[in-house]
């Protein structure tokens, strides 16, 4: 589940991302994944230093001191777009400490969606997200191994790249590495899932989660998003689940909104339904 921030930080969050977007549309490839490489970098230095973390986002500290402070930690370890995003980022007025390292992971992302949208691959990052997310509800064992923190994080990222291989695309790796790496008591599938939403949104579509008892065809998941994004006003992204228990029929999933339109679901009204 994503971070829930206050108003505040929202706001600073907002305003940080249109600077990221700003500074993606501009850069090269290589450029955009130094600066997610080295956000990233940001974010998990920041989650191990509370104390730093603290003065970077102490509202009573002025702008310019906590502007400095960066300087002098990153100025000579990180690139210049780098430095003045995240010199940026603690200009900004957080309603808590904390969201500090969540501006910083968020708009790591940011940059490395930017970069599958920038190389074509956004769709298909989208895609591998959701499916590995599924894998991982369905494999207890190797979701509690891989955020078992007790575990050398170096051997936890082997084990990803193990299970990975060279099936996903670059970006889809780098979510999943870095979501190992910065776990902050969140549970990988739940994650994925959220990474495969902040894709879809990448592209202004909202996420339909349709579970199928058969697989769906092209032309089938073409006319099941063009009706669902007639009915809720918006472009839909489809994210399809096989499902055979459903025996026939589907399940959409938009929001907190459940269409049941499956045979198993309407056996269940039925029965439901019948005098006790």
């Amino acid at each position: 589940m994503a971070a829930v921030l206050h108003s505040a930080s929202r706001e600073a969050l907002a305003a940080l991302t249109e600077r990221v977007d700003a500074y993606a549309d501009g850069a090269s490839a290589r450029e955009l994944t130094a600066t997610a490489d080295e956000l990233f970098a940001v974010a998990r230095f920041l989650d191990g230093e509370r104390r730093i973390q603290r003065m970077l986002a102490d509202p009573a500290s002025p702008e310019q001191a906590r502007a400095d402070l960066v300087n002098r930690l990153f100025g000579t370890q990180l690139s210049q777009p780098t430095v003045d995003l995240v010199t940026e980022l603690v200009r900004k007025r957080w309603s808590k400490t904390r969201d500090l390292v969540t501006a910083a992971e968020s708009v790591a992302r940011r940059a490395t969606f930017a970069l599958a949208d920038k190389n074509g691959s956004l769709d298909e990052v989208e895609d591998q997200l959701f499916r590995f997310g599924r894998i991982l509800a369905r494999e207890p064992q190797l979701n509690g191994l891989l955020a078992d923190t007790t575990r050398p994080v170096d051997g936890r990222i082997r084990l990803l790249d193990g299970v990975l291989g060279d099936r996903v695309f670059p970006v889809t790796a780098t979510l999943l590495r870095e979501a190992v790496r910065l776990p902050r008591g969140r549970h990988l599938e739940v994650v994925a899932e959220e990474l495969a939403e902040l894709a879809a949104a990448r592209r202004d579509r909202s996420v339909a989660k349709v579970r199928t008892p058969v697989a769906l065809t092209p032309q089938q998941e073409s006319t099941l998003a063009g009706t669902l994004g007639r009915i809720y006003g918006r472009t839909i992204s489809l994210q399809v689940e096989l499902d055979p228990n459903l025996l026939g029929g589907l399940v959409v999933q938009v929001g907190g909104e459940v269409i049941d339109g499956s045979v198993a679901g309407r056996l269940a009204a039925a029965r439901r339904s019948l005098p006790s």
